[in-house]
């Protein structure tokens, strides 16, 4: 693998750390603004909200520029959002920046995808996309955990001015690694970036995403109170278990990674399978503490296999737009983080129980089975289509110019003839094979 995906791999390490730490960091927050829990949740909505709009536009308004720069440029971005958020005056304020923070994610994951894969043989693009992804990963084992104790110990602006210097580290990293021959976009308009999202089996492989991830968001989202009222784990153990959670989706991730250069599709069904094996035995794996910490693992390690090919699928589906199809991936997987958390309560407000969001999260990860079902129905009939056309064309070039349809009839004669030579031999010279022969 060339070092520039180490590169977007760093970029990947700060994105992750940002997203996720609000998290652990909200009872600090709420304390430090003099606001309650929930309006502190919202931190952590703005920031996805940042991502939903920033994917698709920032993708489509740098389709013409060099990758490489719009990934230093994505990166700057980041790194101002981030010291904002460290210097935010008051809650409103602090808002802003973390919508601020959002909008170069989904982006970033796009253009990084296009090039990780631009730069290694076919056979290795999607180990390619999952060790870019390998920093994002990570952050959840190693960078979440760090910078959550740092905003513990010295505050949480702290936190946020470190992850501004991990975004300077990717500048730094990009710039050096990233070469300039591998990084330019080839001159595809707005328009043509536009167009390739009308696909229909775009639009699928997005719908898989927001299914599939929204499967594990379901029962992500309150997996600390499955862990403490169901499973009897004391608060303090749920952050070893969530770095668990973390490991198993690094698995989960480089396993995809590569399993889907072999088969895409055969890669994804199975995650997809696994997923909804796992969350359905969730209220059986919650009863005993061990055995909820292997559905913690597992669950990551299930959802994250299915990460690279749902990237690599959008990006084949949309060839001539890939940054833009990839950057849509990354919204849609934020539309499943919020879609997914808010099933998943409703289980939870419905008195079904406190494991009832992970049998929501099975459920929607049989429907993303259903959606990718269709889109290889789809793509089958369209490959087949494509091959009527292909030998009917092939049959019309072999017919005389009068039997073809909407040519006028020739008189007969010498041109005829040479037309019947050339036919049966190839040209003058001596035999070979007709024009529609190739």
């Amino acid at each position: 693998m060339p070092l520039a995906v180490l590169a977007l791999a760093v970029g990947a390490f700060g994105i992750g750390t940002t997203e996720f730490v609000m998290m652990g960091l909200l009872p600090d927050v709420a304390g430090d603004l003099h606001v309650s829990i929930p309006a502190a949740g919202h931190l952590v909505s703005a920031y996805a909200l940042g991502v939903v709009i920033g994917a698709p536009l920032l993708a489509a308004v740098t389709a013409r520029l060099p990758r490489r720069h719009v990934l230093i440029g994505l990166m700057a971005l980041f790194v101002v959002g981030n010291a904002l958020t460290a210097l935010a005056p008051g809650y409103h304020w602090l808002l802003a920046a973390r919508l601020l923070s959002g909008l170069p994610h989904g982006a970033f994951f796009g253009v990084g995808a296009v090039v990780a894969t631009a730069m290694v043989p076919p056979e290795r693009k999607a180990r390619s996309v999952s060790l870019m992804v390998l920093g994002l990963t990570l952050a959840n084992v190693v960078g979440v955990p760090a910078a959550t104790l740092m905003g513990q110990h010295l505050g949480w602006r702290a936190t946020f001015l470190a992850v501004s210097a991990i975004g300077v580290a990717a500048i730094a990293s990009l710039a050096v690694l990233v070469p300039h021959d591998r990084g330019h976009a080839p001159a595809a308009g707005l328009r043509r970036e536009l167009a390739a999202l009308r696909s229909l089996p775009v639009w699928l492989a997005l719908l898989t995403t927001v299914a599939g991830f929204g499967a594990l968001f379901s029962a992500y989202s309150y997996i600390t109170p499955m862990l403490t009222g169901s499973a009897g784990y004391a608060e303090a153990g749920v952050t070893l278990l969530l770095a668990l959670f973390g490991v198993g989706a690094t698995v989960g991730n480089l396993l995809g990674g590569g399993l889907a250069d072999r088969s895409t599709r055969g890669t994804l069904f199975g995650g997809l399978i696994a997923l909804a094996v796992v969350l359905a035995l969730f209220p059986l794996m919650m009863r005993t503490e061990w055995s909820a910490a292997l559905a913690v693992a597992l669950l990551g390690t299930a959802a994250f296999a299915t990460g690279s090919p749902l990237q690599l699928m959008v990006m084949e589906k949309a060839s001539t737009a890939p940054s833009l199809a990839s950057a849509a991936n990354q919204a849609a997987f934020n539309l499943a983080n919020a879609g997914g958390a808010w099933i998943g309560g409703l289980a939870l407000a419905a008195g079904l129980g406190v494991t009832s969001p992970a049998l929501a999260g099975a459920a929607l990860a049989v429907l993303g089975l259903a959606v990718a079902g269709t889109a290889q129905r789809v793509d089958l009939r369209r490959a087949g289509a494509g091959a009527v056309r292909g030998r009917e064309r092939v049959v019309a070039s072999h017919m005389p110019a009068a039997a073809r349809p909407g040519v006028p009839p020739r008189s007969s004669g010498t041109a005829d003839l040479r037309e019947e030579t050339v036919g049966a031999e190839g040209g003058p010279g001596g035999p070979g094979p007709g024009p529609g022969t190739a």
